[in-house]
């Protein structure tokens, strides 16, 4: 799928079919994250895959995408610097590396980080800068259905001259 289309095209998806994903796409969408940049190249993240869908979603905002996943991933930090930026790139990473094997997913933020610390069990330093969901959409979409312009302008989105500006 071409980076911009795949871009344009996606969406949060929060209903999942109960199909299993396959090793490989998996694979690829942890090796996503892997890769993404971070600052002074120093990589201080790792990625839980969470078993426990229920102990997870009582730790998250909208617990019920998380029950229906197929594929739950943790990003966990540590040290100084832009903890939460970086994280961000692996896991916006992630989430078009899925997108592109045609598997949905959607973040979650932490609502309580006491429990969420108990079911990913991180060091006292480290934290839950995110939680994803993947699966594949119960309801499956066809990016190259329409052109990336066309997905932006049914984005629902604020114009770009109104974000950006010039100086």
């Amino acid at each position: 799928m071409d980076a911009f289309l795949a871009v344009a095209s996606k969406r949060e998806v929060r209903r999942y079919d109960a199909q299993p994903l396959e090793e490989d796409a998996i694979r690829r969408i942890l090796d996503g994250g892997r890769v993404a940049g971070s600052a002074s190249n120093r990589q201080n993240r790792r990625f839980v895959v969470l078993g426990d869908r229920d102990a997870v979603a009582e730790a998250v905002y909208a617990p019920d995408n998380v029950r229906g996943a197929t594929l739950v991933v943790a990003i966990v930090v540590a040290g100084k610097g832009p903890l939460g930026f970086d994280a961000g790139r692996a896991a916006q990473n992630m989430m078009l590396a899925a997108w592109n094997e045609g598997i949905g997913s959607c973040p979650n933020g932490v609502s309580d980080p006491d429990r969420m610390r108990e079911v990913v069990g991180h060091a006292p330093d480290e934290q839950v800068a995110t939680v994803l969901s993947f699966g594949y959409p119960a309801r499956p979409g066809k990016p190259e259905a329409r052109s990336a312009q066309e997905w932006i302008a049914r984005a629902n989105r604020r114009p770009l001259d109104e974000i950006v500006e010039r100086r």
